[in-house]
């Protein structure tokens, strides 16, 4: 690879890491993520860098064009991270049923105790204007 090409790659991935460590500041991304993505600028900028790495992955797995194992490389992560997601939004999901319907019985709940209190009060109420008797008094 010229040392122009490597150049942009190696700035390209530590742009990528210095707005993966700004998103984690801000906390826009979890740690958890942060490492993942941080393991990922790591391995594209060792694979930049070492010149010959691509070449030796590509004919282990059998592929004789290195930058075809590249793309099989980075669209397995994509798979992965796709999958990963889509657990985590089923679980999500999941939850936010059990909430709704947490939430649910608690308004009814509240509803059925505002009820009684209105009740009680409506019967003070008339229990104080009743007049009362002579004989009570």
């Amino acid at each position: 690879m010229d040392l122009h090409l490597r150049a942009v790659a190696v700035l390209g991935t530590v742009l990528l890491l210095l707005l993966v460590l700004e998103l984690v500041r801000r906390r826009r991304l979890l740690e958890r993520y942060a490492l993942v993505w941080m393991a990922v600028t790591g391995l594209l900028i060792l694979l930049a860098l070492w010149d010959g790495l691509l070449t030796s992955v590509a004919s282990v797995i059998g592929i004789s064009y290195p930058p075809s194992a590249l793309f099989l490389i980075a669209f397995g992560f994509v798979i992965l991270l796709l999958l990963h997601f889509s657990v985590a939004v089923s679980r999500l999901t999941d939850q936010s049923k059990v909430l709704a319907q947490q939430l649910a019985l608690l308004d009814e709940r509240v509803r059925r105790q505002e009820e009684r209190e209105a009740l009680a009060s409506e019967a003070a109420e008339l229990e104080r204007s009743r007049p009362r008797s002579p004989a009570s008094r």
